[in-house]
């Protein structure tokens, strides 16, 4: 799928696409996106959990210093190439991406020495030892990748991961749905669920339903992040008068 001059203006609420400087395009299926040519005051990016395999179109975004890319169908760690031209990166997610890898040392070391400036990587502080250590254990790259078929490999990977899901027991199931859940808290800076608070939430429930409300959750925590602080406060105003009903209810079932 490709991102739209249009989805990009109506989620980043603005009027022209050269007063876009932050966009949050999480698990929206993307695919394509050519549109960040575009955008060259983007300065923070969400694009986790999407099928995106080229990077290329950032080069444009000079300005970018947040970039969260966990959970696509980038395969090559040769996409850095586009990524090292970017003065302000600072902070970069690229875990659960094909290109990671079976040694994630190797990988650490490798984007860290072609992308230095990084601050923070895949939620870990960057260390002066480390970028040290990248000039050593890391390939430096000096080419970008050789192009595959997007959409066939993002269609194979959907379709392989649909039918692996069906098989999961329950307890993969809630165990998998708490990992998504603390992973996207920690992008929105935000405390990680404990297991046995996460297990709580609906001990009862089918395997289909529980996906469910995760699924629901994490959209929650996303769309808050673009809220102000008058929408957010109407959040919470509605949060509690949900919990005052739900504690409400328990007392009068005791």
């Amino acid at each position: 799928m490709r991102l739209s001059r249009a989805a990009v203006l109506r989620q980043a609420k603005a009027a022209a696409l050269d007063g876009v400087r932050r966009l949050n395009c999480w698990g929206s299926h993307l695919t394509d996106i050519s549109i960040c040519r575009d955008l060259p005051n983007l300065e923070v990016i969400t694009f986790s959990v999407n099928g995106i395999s080229d990077l290329e179109p950032l080069t444009q975004c000079q300005n970018l210093s947040e970039l969260y890319l966990r959970k696509n169908n980038i395969t090559s760690l040769n996409e850095l190439f586009y990524l090292k031209g970017l003065p302000r990166l600072r902070v970069l997610w690229l875990a659960e991406n094909p290109c990671c890898g079976q040694d994630p040392h190797r990988y650490r070391m490798t984007v860290l020495r072609n992308l230095p400036g990084l601050q923070k990587l895949d939620n870990q502080a960057v260390t002066e030892e480390e970028l040290s250590q990248a000039l050593v254990d890391g390939v430096e790259i000096t080419a970008p990748p050789a192009r595959r078929n997007v959409e066939n490999v993002w269609a194979e990977s959907t379709e392989s991961s649909a039918a692996g899901s069906t098989a999961e027991p329950g307890s993969k199931l809630l165990s998998s749905s708490l990992e998504e859940t603390n992973k996207i808290r920690e992008e929105l800076d935000m405390k990680p669920v404990p297991r046995d608070k996460y297990s709580s939430f609906s001990p009862r429930e089918t395997d289909c339903n529980c996906k469910k409300r995760s699924n629901i959750l994490n959209a929650i925590l996303l769309l808050m992040k673009e809220l102000d602080a008058e929408g957010l406060e109407i959040i919470q105003q509605t949060v509690v008068r949900r919990l005052q009903a739900f504690q409400k209810k328990e007392l009068q079932e005791e």
